[in-house]
């Protein structure tokens, strides 16, 4: 199955809702912050029209969040 072809933006207001903050951002980068009972998860989301599936994939590993559960809410 493969991933959606996504822009930056709507990959950050997935993981607002996944309970992730921005924190920062440095040109078109933006970093988001979810902190956890076990351990703070931080992770960069490049502000690009269209993410390359391998960014995305690395993003979502980065946010402990399963492919198939984005691939269900980013359709």
């Amino acid at each position: 199955m493969k991933l959606p072809i996504i822009s930056g933006k709507k990959l950050i207001k997935f993981l607002n809702k996944e309970g992730f903050e921005i924190v920062g951002r440095k040109g078109s980068h933006v970093r988001l912050k979810k902190k956890s009972l076990e351990k703070a998860l931080v992770t960069v989301v490049p502000l690009h029209k269209r993410l390359d599936p391998g960014t995305l994939l690395g993003i979502l590993k980065q946010c402990e969040i399963a492919k198939e559960k984005a691939m269900e809410k980013l359709k």
